[in-house]
């Protein structure tokens, strides 16, 4: 039997060459982090960026930068075509290379969606592994419309997008100190902190690790979906300088 010429890639082998490919220095506030790319029409960019805008605001996106590319240019591998734009925003999987770059071995297992009451995260309705799906598990959810990112910034409840990693228990004051560092530069996304060997938002964790949930990179995207404008979102897609985006 001939060997396919294209072997199937899980996720989180994706995550993991992309978390390598990351420079980005929170420190410095410079480097290259990953990036989300979301394409939509250009008749619509006006609107989608207030959107986007709109939800990093209220805290539900991941960073504070953002960069819109018109007039049919490429960005990385991504194409557009006629009458499309493509704004790019960071990605979670910038968090967990920072991490792995400060010596604490950062495991992302899983995203899916976080139930919010009154601003304060209760549990996880739905759940995707890393290992167990070849697209990301957030750009899976958000296909099945199970999110509602407005009502979250409006009222304060509704559901959004998030993932989580684990780390060894022992790399807690480390983690807090990176966490710290990220957060002075625009990059405060981080939802929940676990305790060692106790469930995140009614997700089991593995003994001697600590779950950290940190919200969604595509939220922004879901909050256009939910207003019903066309977009087509591209996680884990592309890498970019941080210098060539704007602060929100």
């Amino acid at each position: 039997m001939t060997p396919a010429t294209n072997p199937i890639i899980f996720a989180i082998s994706r995550i993991e060459n992309m978390m390598y490919q990351v420079t980005f220095d929170p420190s410095k506030g410079s480097g290259v982090i990953a990036a989300n790319v979301s394409i939509i029409r250009d008749s619509d960019l006006n609107d989608a960026l207030l959107i986007f805008k709109g939800v990093m605001k209220s805290g539900l996106g991941v960073g504070s930068y953002i960069r819109a590319i018109r007039d049919q240019e490429s960005f990385g591998n991504i194409r557009l075509g006629r009458r499309e734009c493509a704004i790019i925003t960071p990605c979670s999987i910038t968090i967990d290379s920072v991490l792995l770059k400060s010596g604490v071995s950062v495991r992302p297992i899983f995203g899916g969606i976080v139930q919010i009451k009154k601003g304060v995260p209760v549990r996880f309705t739905d759940i995707l592994t890393y290992d167990s799906t070849t697209i990301d598990p957030i750009d899976a959810l958000m296909s099945q419309e199970l999110t509602s990112v407005t009502d979250v910034g409006s009222t304060g409840s509704g559901k959004i997008l998030a993932n989580v990693r684990v780390v060894p228990m022992h790399a807690r004051e480390r983690v807090e100190g990176v966490l710290e560092t990220l957060k002075s530069a625009n990059f405060d996304s981080i939802l929940f902190v676990g305790e060692p060997n106790t469930e995140v938002l009614g997700v089991p964790i593995e003994r001697d690790h600590i779950g950290i949930v940190a919200i969604g990179g595509t939220n922004p995207m879901a909050a256009v979906q939910e207003q019903g404008i066309p977009i087509r979102t591209q996680a884990l897609s592309e890498l970019i300088d941080i210098d060539e985006m704007e602060m929100v």
